[in-house]
């Protein structure tokens, strides 16, 4: 789905300027980003194509900065914050320099869950992360 400049505004002023998924302020570049992702094929004749169109609609688009929507590319809310916990444990098990900013103090663990912006954002619609919108 194409976005009209006034949809795009809309969609970026949905969580007031921020990432819906860090919370930091957009940068001037952002992207677009499909809560429940559309899957598009990655091979063939009909590369490109999605999947999932019936996903692709304004109610499940989010804003994102890059970082977030390139981390999360395909993967499904729950299955994004599983694979980012994922990485938590493996920083721990196979990077000693990361273990070592531990012990000198330079990063803190917090053991928190991974909780969205969105999940906790003041004007939240209530999103359901279970691929139900």
């Amino acid at each position: 789905m194409k976005l009209s400049k006034g949809q795009r505004e809309q969609l970026k002023m949905k969580f007031g300027g921020r990432c819906a998924y860090c919370g930091r302020t957009l940068p001037e570049r952002w992207n677009v980003d499909h809560l429940i992702p559309v899957l598009r094929k990655s091979y063939g004749t009909n590369k490109g194509v999605m999947q999932e169109a019936k996903h692709d609609n304004l109610e499940n688009m989010m804003p994102s900065c890059p970082a977030c929507n390139i981390s999360k590319g395909r993967l499904s809310i729950e299955g994004w914050r599983s694979w980012l916990a994922g990485h938590m444990r493996s920083l721990n098990e196979h990077h000693s320099i990361y273990r070592l900013m531990i012990i000198y103090g330079c990063v803190v663990e917090t053991g928190n869950p991974i909780i969205f912006y969105f999940e906790n954002a003041p004007n939240n619609t209530s999103y359901d992360t279970n691929n139900k919108l």
